[in-house]
């Protein structure tokens, strides 16, 4: 149903409510109406990376490893398959009445927010630090959930509007001071995105202050969002955000007044308690009727919109017996095959099952189910870790050793055991007792996260640092001192410093949280049953670099992500290993409009693996002093290049990607523009790292 029928019939519906009534239905839990034939509703539902908190569900990997995909055709598929789930869930439970939390169809999902700084526990659930791969990847995202028929599959939602990346710990009282030039050159282009060019259905609003506003009733967030970029669907607090308003802004006396300030601003609904103050505040005289009918209005236009209230649709036929069906775990499976980035590789990967003898799999995340799931997660039916992976694919071609080596941050994995580090001879004995060396570190969603989320150890759910634990420190150490050839395999979130580990292992490859069945993607990669191709969405930094940084607390891009920063870093974002020798030979302009260019790019492969790829244009405005310091992406496409052969194909590069922001948030033409194609960005370290540079497009 589109939006303006949906809209006819929600106004008829909230034109016979109460007050009373009206105002009830903008609380998440919004109760039934039975006089009016309205059944209960709870709007609180997930899919970051698949159904979550919901019983069973396919379960991709974690947004962050998404991202590094950079393959927008497959997150819109998986987009479908949380959307085409979430429908079957939602079918089986309202024939039961069940209408709790996470039973509907509107999903507070995707995150959009910029990962800026690697110390941010939730930058796991983004799309990584840069604006256009963010709001690409966020843009097929929200078309998979939302599908494309007359009615929506399921509502999407980008979060958090805006400015938000932490810390954690101060997010119910900061305020996130950004420059004109800072909002719309990386703060604000995914949303908008989202709401231009994929119809969005709502928008949350963060937690913190923006400017000095708080972001769930900024009239410039707001008159931005609804009059500028034309948005037309219903706007949501973050939960309990509006309460924040007095106990920790304190740019309201009571709850009273709070609920006020952000309904007058336009946040429909909230996720919290604060609206049920709405109906005093009307008569106080602090908000008008009108006000809360049209956001009642907006809310039941949106119901309508999903076929669940009026004559249904043909989504109601969905069975629940598609949930974790074939066809899902196996798009789950693609996704974190496509997923891992392979940072080094010394010649010891792949490995070769029939070669090589006896295989030892040491560390806290080989076998751990919290390294596969990240946060935001559901729950599978099935979970298969690396080692259980490995274990089943070398089943008769090779003996697989087991230790679990350390506890994931503490000095010992026994609480009974007299010394620290009670499992390290075991890992040592295992290492010296195995022909190759598969060690499994990292962290999980216990140190890193969202506030409240889990108990971390180390803080608020951030990062102090981007080191290992010492548990694991130790364990790599002592490890890799025995000599025998081992990769490492990191699974986590965010930007790691393995140290001197890292130079001394063979291989590093980056499983990220995989997924519940992720291990056997990574199992996969290692054996060579299928290559590496990830890429980097953030830049892996040196952990010493924190140290120029600006602080965690200021929003100032300055010496931030790949565009701004000023020192050679440890991974570069866009990076990332294959098994074959892929590398762009020639990249020509050979067509232009008025909205875009049209880049043909040739790339071979040298190497004896077939491979997929990811072309990337980066931009530069030489002579512009408003453009960002380095290269940016403005254009992608993942590719398949089989060993030996050559591929020549066509990129788009939009024009408005090569325009610069200036200081007062205009997008403007300045400098000259190059244009670079590669396999990453148009950098020393890069070029150092592949032994391939990008080409200058001619």
């Amino acid at each position: 149903m589109k939006r303006e029928q949906a809209r006819i019939l929600a106004e008829r519906l909230v034109a016979q409510m109460t007050l009373e009534e009206a105002a009830g239905q903008l609380i998440f839990r919004a109760p039934a109406i039975e006089r009016l034939g309205i059944p209960a509703y709870d709007w609180w539902n997930e899919a970051l990376h698949g159904v979550a908190r919901a019983g069973m569900a396919t379960m991709f990997p974690q947004a962050i490893g998404m991202a590094a995909t950079f393959d927008p055709d497959l997150i819109e598929q998986l987009g479908d398959v949380a959307a085409t789930e979430g429908r079957a869930k939602y079918n089986a439970a309202s024939r039961h009445g069940d209408t709790d939390i996470y039973k509907g169809l509107t999903f507070w999902s995707p995150n959009i927010n910029i990962f800026r700084d690697p110390r941010w526990g939730r930058g796991q659930e983004t799309f990584g630090e840069d604006p256009y791969l963010t709001g690409e990847m966020g843009a097929a995202y929200v078309r998979g959930l939302q599908g494309t028929g007359d009615v929506m599959k399921a509502a999407a939602c980008a979060k958090h509007f805006a400015v938000h990346s932490g810390p954690e710990d101060l997010r119910h009282e900061f305020d996130a001071r950004a420059s004109a030039k800072d909002m719309a050159e990386t703060y604000l282009p995914a949303f908008e995105k989202l709401v231009r060019e994929t119809g969005v259905e709502a928008v949350m609003g963060a937690y913190n202050r923006t400017n000095g506003e708080p972001c769930c009733a900024s009239k410039t967030l707001m008159d931005l969002l609804r009059n500028e970029w034309g948005f037309k669907g219903h706007f949501v607090s973050d939960c309990w955000a509006i309460r924040d308003f007095h106990e920790g802004h304190h740019v309201t006396e009571n709850a009273v007044e709070s609920a006020a300030m952000a309904i007058n601003a336009g946040c429909d609904l909230n996720c919290g308690c604060s609206y049920e103050n709405l109906v005093a505040a009307v008569r106080a005289g602090l908000v008008d009727e009108e006000t809360v009918r049209e956001s009642a209005v907006r809310l039941f236009t949106v119901r309508y919109m999903l076929g669940i209230l009026g004559d249904g649709s043909e989504y109601d036929q969905i069975k629940y017996t598609v949930v974790e069906c074939p066809e899902h775990l196996s798009k789950a499976e693609r996704a974190a095959q496509e997923s891992c980035v392979l940072l080094k590789n010394n010649g010891m990967l792949p490995l070769s099952p029939d070669r090589i003898g006896t295989v030892g799999v040491i560390g806290p995340n080989a076998d751990s189910i919290g390294s596969l799931i990240g946060n935001y997660h559901g729950t599978s039916s099935r979970y298969i870790t690396v080692q259980t992976a490995l274990q089943d694919a070398l089943e008769g071609k090779a003996r697989v050793l087991c230790s679990v080596g350390c506890h994931l941050y503490k000095d010992r994995v026994d609480g009974l055991s007299a010394c620290p580090d009670d499992r390290l001879a075991e890992a040592v004995t295992v290492a010296e007792n195995s022909d190759v060396v598969i060690l499994v570190v990292g962290l999980d969603e216990t140190l890193e996260g969202e506030q409240g989320d889990t108990s971390n150890p180390y803080g608020s759910a951030d990062k102090r640092d981007l080191y290992l634990p010492d548990s694991q420190r130790r364990l790599m150490e002592a490890v890799l001192a025995v000599g025998n050839p081992t990769t490492i395999v990191l699974m986590s979130g965010s930007s790691i410093d393995l140290g001197d580990a890292g130079d001394k292992a063979d291989a590093i490859l980056l499983g990220w949280y995989p997924g519940a069945r992720g291990g056997r993607a990574i199992a996969d990669i290692l054996l060579g049953r299928c290559s590496p191709s990830g890429k980097l969405p953030v830049t892996f930094y040196r952990n010493g670099q924190l140290e120029t940084m600006p602080d965690f607390a200021d929003y100032s891009m300055k010496g931030r992500t790949y565009r701004y920063i000023e020192e050679q870093p440890l991974y570069p974002f866009g990076y990332g290993l294959t098994y074959g020798d892929v590398s762009v030979t020639d990249a020509v302009c050979e067509g232009k409009n008025e909205d875009s260019l049209l880049i043909r790019v040739s790339a071979e492969n040298a190497g004896d693996h077939g491979t997929d790829e990811v072309v990337q244009i980066y931009a530069q405005n030489k002579g512009s002093v408003q453009a960002p310091r380095n290269p940016r992406l403005v254009a992608f496409a993942r590719i398949h290049v089989p060993a030996g052969e050559k591929w020549t194909g066509t990129v788009s590069v939009s024009r408005r990607n090569l325009l610069v922001v200036d200081e007062d948030g205009k997008r403007i033409e300045e400098g000259q523009v190059q244009l670079f194609a590669g396999l990453g960005q148009p950098d020393e370290r890069t070029c150092a790292l592949t032994g391939h540079p990008a080409v200058q497009v001619r």
